[in-house]
């Protein structure tokens, strides 16, 4: 009789841990697909916003460097996809910034960083991660923030798709990464950048480098020109031939959410 207690003790404890170790492989499955689904409704919907743009600036990278005199991106500028790219890379490297400094229209863009078109730059550090933050143009829209809303370190962020927001006025930013990977750190305002990531893969093919800053930036010097004019703000940005700190602030009757809709993509 004690054998027979002794084994269905036994028995019960087994389906106990076997219940157990298939409602975590069942929850983990889940969680991974929750995850795979979130990031296929992001790109979905970049793509989607993508081609909402208007036309000019759906641009080609390459025609920043004459290499086309007009083409849309048909990716969505993710160049990691595009062939044309590739081949053109090959066959003509991007030349280095014609000059070292920093200074482009008043404006600091370091050279050794990465920089997306949504206005968020990268830069890899000695240790592998990158460091995500706002460029010179980005940080001066949005000036000192209102508020601030970073993912939590583990979540994984997805080029293109929102990296953090920030409210700004009346405008609540959707700021977008310029890369796959895991959050490991986050910074903020007080900080030299945003966010640390820990690149998933390691491929910046996609963001504008060197030569590229110069002719894209006056671009959106020109988008911002558009934007502000659309909401019957005057055309002038700068104070002494430099952009202002907190442009929003110079332009108090701008509808900034509309401003920063159309210059965060």
């Amino acid at each position: 009789m004690a054998h027979y207690i002794f084994f269905g003790a036994l028995y019960t404890v087994i389906v106990v841990v076997a219940a157990t170790l298939i409602a975590a492989v069942l929850r983990s499955r889940r969680a991974l697909a929750g995850q795979t689904s979130a990031c296929q409704v992001d790109r979905i919907r970049w793509n989607s916003e993508f081609h909402d743009l208007p036309q000019r600036d759906r641009v080609c990278r390459h025609v920043l460097t004459g290499e086309f005199k007009s083409r849309e991106c048909p990716h969505a500028f993710d160049c990691r996809q595009c062939e044309t790219h590739a081949r053109l890379l090959e066959k003509h490297p991007l030349a280095p910034a014609g000059e070292p400094e920093e200074d482009l229209f008043g404006m600091s863009f370091p050279l050794d960083r990465f920089y997306h078109r949504g206005h968020t730059w990268a830069h890899l550090e000695p240790d592998g991660t990158m460091t995500v933050g706002l460029d010179d143009l980005g940080r001066r829209l949005l000036g000192v923030p209102d508020a601030v809303d970073l993912p939590l370190p583990g979540t994984r962020v997805h080029a293109n798709s929102t990296a953090f927001r920030v409210c700004k006025r009346d405008a609540d930013v959707r700021v977008l990464s310029p890369v796959d990977g895991e959050v490991v750190e986050t910074g903020g305002p007080g900080r030299p950048w945003y966010l640390r990531v820990r690149p998933e893969p390691l491929d910046v093919t996609h963001l504008l480098r060197g030569s590229e800053i110069r002719p894209w930036l006056m671009r959106e010097m020109e988008r911002l020109q558009l934007a502000l004019s659309s909401e019957g703000a005057a055309p002038s940005l700068a104070d002494g031939g430099v952009p202002v700190a907190d442009i929003a602030a110079s332009y108090p009757d701008a509808d900034w959410d509309a401003v920063c809709g159309e210059m965060f993509l």
